[in-house]
């Protein structure tokens, strides 16, 4: 279920993996000089991403973010680490924020995406000349550039740019009439295309005009080709079915469709390119199920000839969802993200099919990793209590590389964090993450707060979550279900909630606060819940049946989906639930919290950007008017000018604040 992936695992979380001398000084409660973590850590923690390593394996560039408080923004620089991190530097340090590192193919460039000089263009290329730090701005495209990848020979880029502003000939004052073509068609007119960068004379050539959206270009091995995702058909924004598709790299060559099952491929949401192999001959990708089980279904990695064919699924007996595959240097085997019951990890499968091996498992999450020089690799990686950090990993020797984090981590004292499983209504195995507070006395009963996450595909993994250490921090039990719905443990238990939204997943989250109450961890008269995105509509469904919570936070949520139909980005409510003017029931049934709100007693705070297309604001309002007529104490926060996810930093603090003083204030 695309719609609320997004935010599945996002809000809050900041994931990062350090030394083992340095895990050792955060668990050290006894230490007298740590303190407990405080909400102006938010703006000290650094989120570190994109790891990229150099073809030779010898340099490794990553970017780190930094909060500037004065402006009230955050700013992201690149840094570049030697293989062994015996040298380290700060690469780009300008007002603007810096991303997407690339070097070229003989390690002597790294190209990187900023809006600096941009007067207002967007993202632009520049490239940075890495013997003598000389930097300049290389494209000039009228709305900026998303993505690029650096061709074989190091003369040409592969771009995914915005199209140019519409002319107008309107003299008048007056805007001209918006007309609606698709759905929010007034927000999003332009396209993504394709484009060829020549390096050399700095011009660009469009390879794909037209109406769709190419995303995730990849250049074949002898510079030839590029491959790319696109979403193409009739109402193309009403499918989602993503295929690979082929291009020669040269203007006016024609697009090659390459895979042709009715299936999300390489849906640009997973961020998971197409890649050739080493000889050319195959790309390997990613694919989805049936278009009508959505993002219910399990995602596989699949290989299929460069001209078209028939594809082979490498991993069609794992029952897991598998992103962003790159074969190794030889060509005979692929590495890949697995996703499994609360852990992302590194694994790789032959090419001719075989045993899938993990060559990274454990108690972790790793969400990125980049392959290099003498089988190299590089990888960005998290635990409950680290924050983000690179490591690199040749052979089985895992070794950290950036330490981004450590000075803050050194001075404070974290929770713990558990895995817990117990048995639902109807005896399903459902699993979940114990948050205890620091100093967390066996006997003593707790406040506990019920943590939901988004999606409803998706999964808490084990990864640091600052607003986790926030709550544990004031004393909180911090209780994160992954139930029914969630990505992790196969397909079934995904899909168990298919148009069935509220049903299942509530009893699983039900069972979640029965088994701490019940271990004698959590008060029952001090029990809070809350989520965001599907996490909000959760909470939702949850306290329209249950009562026991002294007060609940709903983020960025829906009850009345009725009313919703047609105000969101989301085709897939139809494919799901039906038509409303044939399924009217069904519709009615996911609707109850609103439907049913004079059942709701839980004082609910309501939180939303303004400017949210993927659950609009309205239906916030609703919930908020709905608990203030009915006399239930309720409040509504509105975030001016953010959407779906709260970016600028004083509302990220603000939003954990309100989360603390609305359930203080409620006695929890």
């Amino acid at each position: 279920m695309k719609r609320f992936r997004e935010l599945a695992l996002a809000c809050g979380a900041i994931a990062a993996l350090i030394s083992m001398s340095l895990i050792n000084m955060s668990l050290n409660v006894q230490a007298t000089s740590n303190r407990l973590i405080t909400l102006n850590d938010l703006s000290a923690v650094h989120q570190v991403s994109e790891p990229q390593i150099s073809h030779d394996g010898a340099w490794i560039a990553y970017t780190v973010n930094s909060t500037d408080i004065k402006n009230d923004s955050v700013n992201n620089h690149i840094y570049i680490t030697s293989w062994d991190g015996s040298r380290t530097r700060k690469l780009t340090n300008s007002k603007d924020s810096e991303s997407s590192p690339r070097f070229s193919p003989d390690g002597k460039y790294l190209t990187f995406l900023s809006s600096r000089q941009s007067e207002s263009k967007g993202n632009q290329i520049w490239l940075l000349n890495l013997a003598d730090g000389e930097t300049q701005k290389i494209s000039d495209f009228p709305r900026g550039v998303s993505d690029f990848v650096w061709s074989p020979d190091g003369k040409r880029l592969a771009v995914i740019a915005e199209d140019p502003p519409q002319k107008t000939h309107n003299e008048q004052k007056t805007a001209q009439p918006i007309v609606i073509d698709r759905f929010k068609g007034y927000l999003e007119k332009s396209r993504q295309h394709l484009y060829l960068f020549d390096l050399a004379t700095h011009k660009a050539d469009i390879l794909t005009p037209g109406e769709f959206n190419e995303y995730l270009p990849e250049w074949s091995p002898d510079g030839n080709k590029i491959a790319f995702v696109s979403k193409r058909g009739v109402d193309f924004h009403r499918h989602n079915n993503w295929d690979v598709y082929t291009i020669i790299a040269e203007p006016g060559a024609k697009v090659r469709q390459i895979t042709t099952n009715e299936s999300p491929n390489c849906d640009p949401s997973w961020g998971s390119r197409p890649v050739w192999s080493p000889d050319g001959k195959l790309i390997a990708y990613v694919q989805g199920g049936p278009q009508k089980l959505l993002e219910y279904a399990v995602y596989h990695l699949a290989v299929i000839p460069t001209q078209g064919g028939t594809p082979r699924l490498l991993t069609a007996n794992l029952d897991r969802n598998v992103v962003k595959p790159r074969f190794t240097s030889d060509g005979k085997s692929i590495l890949f993200l697995l996703e499994d019951d609360g852990n992302v990890h590194l694994a790789k499968v032959p090419v001719a099919g075989g045993k899938i091996e993990r060559l990274l498992a454990g108690r972790r999450n790793i969400s990125a990793f980049d392959f290099g020089g003498d089988d190299r690799i590089v990888l960005l990686s998290s635990m409950p209590q680290e924050p983000s950090e690179v490591f690199t990993l040749k052979g089985s020797e895992l070794r950290s590389i950036s330490h981004q984090n450590q000075e803050l981590l050194a001075q404070l004292v974290l929770a713990t964090t558990e895995e817990i499983s117990f048995k639902s209504k109807d005896g399903t195995q459902i699993h979940a993450f114990l948050v205890k507070p620091p100093n967390f006395q066996p006997g003593k009963k707790y406040p506990t707060l019920l943590q939901l996450h988004g999606g409803p595909v998706g999964q808490y993994t084990n990864q640091f979550m600052f607003d986790w250490q926030i709550f544990a921090a004031h004393g909180y039990v911090v209780v994160a279900v992954n139930p029914r719905g969630s990505s992790g443990r196969g397909e079934a238990f995904s899909k168990a909630i298919y148009a069935d939204w509220g049903n299942k997943d509530v009893q699983d989250v039900l069972a979640a606060v029965d088994y701490v109450e019940a271990q004698g961890i959590a008060d029952p008269s001090r029990l809070g819940i809350g989520g965001w995105s599907y996490g909000g509509i959760l909470t939702n469904y949850t306290i329209a049946q249950d009562t026991r919570f002294k007060a609940a936070v709903s983020g960025a949520s829906i009850s009345n989906f009725l009313a919703g139909y047609g105000t969101n980005e989301f085709y897939d409510y139809e494919q799901e639930l039906g038509v409303p003017w044939k399924n009217l029931n069904t519709w009615l049934r996911v609707s109850f919290p609103f439907l049913h709100a004079d059942r709701i007693l839980t004082p609910t705070l309501f939180l939303s950007g303004d400017r949210d297309t993927v659950i609009p604001l309205q239906n916030s309002e609703q919930m908020y008017d709905v608990l203030k007529t009915l006399g239930v104490d309720t409040q509504l926060i509105i975030y001016p000018e953010q959407s779906h996810g709260i970016n600028k930093p004083s509302y990220q603090r603000d939003r954990l604040q309100r989360y603390l003083t609305w359930y203080g204030k409620h006695g929890l």
